[in-house]
């Protein structure tokens, strides 16, 4: 399966060698859709609004567990297809509020990868 390939530090779409949209093929594709699945809040694709992680007043002021946020991320990541398992490692949250983290990806092939968010 291809994807639409995006740039790691802008997370913005990015151009081949030709000037044409980049594509990514299977692995790194499934790698990538875990990512934008984690980084989605429930009701914000609005072809979808059923995907994304919940929040509440809790997430921004830090009183939600992170557990919960740990489980959302691994359930948003088993939803990508292609996935057979996934392991979240969350980081901080940070003095900015900010949280992030990494999630370990089992693929169905059984091939094994890590991406981070």
């Amino acid at each position: 399966m291809k994807s639409l390939l995006l740039d790691r530090t802008t997370w913005d779409l990015s151009l081949d060698a030709d000037g044409n949209l980049a594509v990514c093929t299977e692995g790194y594709s499934i790698l990538q859709d875990v990512a934008s699945a984690v980084r989605t809040w429930s009701g914000e694709c609005w072809y979808d609004t059923s995907q994304g992680i919940t929040y509440d007043d809790g997430v921004f002021n830090g009183s939600t567990p992170v557990a919960l946020l740990k489980s959302q991320a691994e359930a948003a990541a088993l939803a990508v297809p292609g996935v057979a398992s996934a392991q979240c490692v969350l980081i901080g949250p940070r003095s900015d509020r900010s949280l992030g983290g990494a999630i370990a990806v089992t693929f169905t092939s059984g091939e094994t990868a890590s991406v981070q968010f």
